[in-house]
């Protein structure tokens, strides 16, 4: 993750690095804003931050206000922290262009997690392949290869795939799964996600077993030996 900048903007100066110090740790440059107004600035002065962990509730400016700015000339991802887990603030978050939505207090691993899920979604498969645990999968073709041959894999079992790869080991539920890959216009059942499951890692032969499941919840791609 070298030379990737990630800007962190959070009034509370422990949280703040608690967060920095994470980062660090996993090789993010990081730069730090204190309020919205001080994000701004630092955002329009520096052309080379890659993401932002932007807190809601900060003096001067919120986060919901610095959002708004920073989508009228950027796509930048943003990842929302909030104290808050209302729904409604959860919604407005992605109408605004958020890219992820984390309610305090959260583990550091998990935000480190989603940081590198965020950052395979919106800059990896720009590139159209990527190859995680011997599975290569080629977005712009639509093709999946494990050891050089083909996956003969349906419409959905690719996306199924694709988004358990951009989201490598973060928990996902059930109903995030739906909403993300069936989208949020479809009101079927649920199960529809675990008989896919079962194609899927059936098709990936050994490989399959990458998709592990969280008993209760849902699943979580994580390679492992």
């Amino acid at each position: 993750m070298d030379n990737i900048k990630i800007m962190v903007v959070d009034d509370e100066q422990r949280m703040r690095k608690l967060v920095c110090d994470f980062l660090i740790k996993h090789n993010y440059s990081v730069i730090e804003a204190s309020d919205g107004e001080d994000a701004l600035d630092k955002f329009f002065a520096d052309k080379d931050i890659a993401l932002i962990i932007l807190d809601v509730m900060m003096p001067r400016m919120d986060g919901w206000g610095v959002t708004k700015e920073i989508r009228k000339y950027s796509k930048v991802p943003i990842i929302m922290l909030t104290a808050k887990s209302d729904e409604r603030d959860e919604l407005m978050g992605f109408e605004l262009g958020v890219d992820e939505y984390i309610s305090k207090p959260f583990s550091p691993k998990v935000l480190v997690a989603r940081v590198e899920a965020v950052l395979r979604r919106t800059n990896v498969f720009d590139e159209g392949t990527v190859e995680v645990g011997g599975i290569v999968l080629d977005e712009s073709a639509h093709e999946v290869k494990i050891d050089g041959k083909n996956i003969e894999l349906s419409y959905k079992e690719f996306e199924l795939l694709t988004y358990f790869i951009i989201n490598q080991g973060v928990a996902l539920s059930r109903e995030k799964i739906l909403n993300n890959v069936w989208n949020y216009d479809y009101f079927g059942d649920a199960r529809t996600i675990d008989t896919h499951v079962k194609k899927l890692r059936s098709k990936l032969g050994e490989k399959g077993k990458y998709i592990k499941t969280i008993w209760g919840m849902g699943y979580k791609f994580e390679v492992s030996d």
